[in-house]
């Protein structure tokens, strides 16, 4: 069992455990002695998203990489992807993002990548922990070797210059004109400036960050803002990024949403055709639509699922070799140009072909129906009901009822006691019935317990 680490690195409210002084402090000191390896002067790169809490968790940290003998380089504000790459890029032994992605500003969480710009392993994470709980005053710097700490000024425009790498060089956005909402979060200066100087009209909202306003009523999971700016302006397209931009959706011509499936399908539609597309497969979790699966199979393209989560797609992708996965949510995946979810990324691939094709977001980008999916949350107390003899049972008749029509996916949250009743099929009224029956036995275990 992990104590400070969830599906995402370690999150939670700020000012309260984890997310608390005391333990940023000690979780750098044990990150940083984990990754001193070699007789090299060992350095983290330092990044966060506009929270006020990101100012207090950024100094212990700080604190306690200095403390454990290595050099931190501050670079601010600053997308998720920009510091994995900026990592891989600097040849720096961590990188540290300090971001709780879409949840409200009260909130904060850090996120940690191995020099090669991945994500950390749960064996790197147990790892750190056993640190952590241990006494690490003994293994600490002497006096000459603590580390230094400085700021890499012009990291902003090392990442805006990575992202317009991943455009075509033929195509030019010039004529596009493109809302942009980047939840006054952490890509609220590169986003637009990279679109800007790739050609396109850009229209910001969610731009004016204040420490508190992080995902309020914006960005990518409150987009109806987002939707009611394209119609209002006329623009070819909208784009929606969450607090630390490593996720994506869109919104077409029309003010209508665009899901994170219709964009795996986009992306992989296109990248088969061009050849680009490696092992004729795309990885996406369970949550995703079977319409996406079924659409991909015209395409002789497979879909491989993984459980919730982009760390999981990631670890997936790597197995297969694949370089397209993503979840509905919107996170993005391509590691032809990034280790972990990068929104501005796939919004450049998304807008390379409707430059190319010529015609409306509306007919270009929704290549297939989806079926009817229904999600349902049941709160539990005690032990998780999916354990019971009673709601297995149940779990069983469900899947032969949808045996060949449709999908049923039963997770635990990782964060709250909640069942999470997923349901798919083409008829909805069997999607209806299915969720019906299995919230039943599972609150029936509740009343029981």
């Amino acid at each position: 069992m992990r104590r400070f680490f969830g599906t995402d690195g370690i999150r939670g409210t700020a000012n309260i455990a984890p997310m608390t002084v005391d333990i940023a402090q000690k979780l750098g000191q044990a990150a940083g002695l984990h990754f001193t390896r070699g007789e090299h002067r060992h350095s983290v790169l330092l990044g966060k998203d506009t929270r006020l809490s990101g100012y207090m968790i950024e100094s212990a940290l700080v604190a306690g990489f200095l403390s454990a003998g290595m050099d931190v380089t501050l670079v601010g504000p600053l997308p998720t992807p920009a510091i994995a790459m900026l990592t891989r890029s600097l040849r720096a032994d961590l990188g540290v993002m300090i971001s709780a992605s879409h949840n409200p500003f009260e909130d904060n969480g850090i996120k940690l990548f191995g020099p090669d710009g991945f994500k950390l392993s749960d064996q790197n994470e147990i790892d750190i922990e056993n640190l952590m709980e241990t006494d690490l005053t003994d293994r600490l710097a002497s006096p000459r070797a603590i580390g230094r700490a400085s700021r890499l000024n012009d990291a902003a425009g090392r990442y805006v210059e990575n992202a317009k790498a991943s455009f075509p060089r033929k195509l030019r956005l010039d004529g596009m004109k493109i809302v942009l909402d980047c939840a006054n979060g952490s890509a609220y200066r590169v986003a637009p400036t990279a679109l800007w100087e790739l050609g396109a009209e850009v229209i910001r909202i969610g731009c004016t960050p204040n420490g508190v306003n992080i995902n309020d009523q914006c960005g990518s999971t409150h987009p109806e803002a987002l939707c009611q700016a394209v119609v209002q302006h006329g623009a070819h397209l909208g784009i929606a990024l969450d607090g630390d931009a490593d996720r994506v959706l869109i919104a077409d011509e029309t003010g209508r949403l665009i899901d994170g499936d219709q964009i795996l399908a986009l992306i992989a539609q296109s990248w088969a055709r061009e050849g680009r597309l490696v092992g004729q497969s795309v990885v996406a979790t369970v949550m995703s639509n079977m319409g996406l699966e079924r659409f991909l199979n015209t395409l002789d393209v497979g879909l491989e699922r993984t459980a919730v989560g982009d760390r999981y797609v990631v670890e997936r992708m790597r197995e297969l070799g694949s370089n397209v996965g993503g979840e509905q949510s919107g996170h993005m995946v391509l590691t032809d140009f990034a280790t972990t979810g990068d929104g501005l990324i796939a919004a450049l691939q998304i807008l390379a072909v409707l430059v190319e094709d010529g015609r409306p977001a509306s007919e270009v980008c929704r290549l297939f129906k989806p079926f009817p999916q229904k999600l349902k949350n049941v709160r539990f107390s005690g032990v998780s009901p999916l354990e019971a003899d009673a709601v297995q049972a149940r779990q069983k008749d469900v899947e032969k009822m949808l045996a060949g029509r449709g999908r049923l996916v039963l997770r635990k949250s990782g964060t709250e006691p909640l069942v999470r009743v997923m349901v798919e099929a083409e008829d909805e009224a069997v999607v209806d019935d299915a969720v019906n029956q299995m919230c039943e036995a599972i609150q029936a275990v509740n009343v029981l317990a």
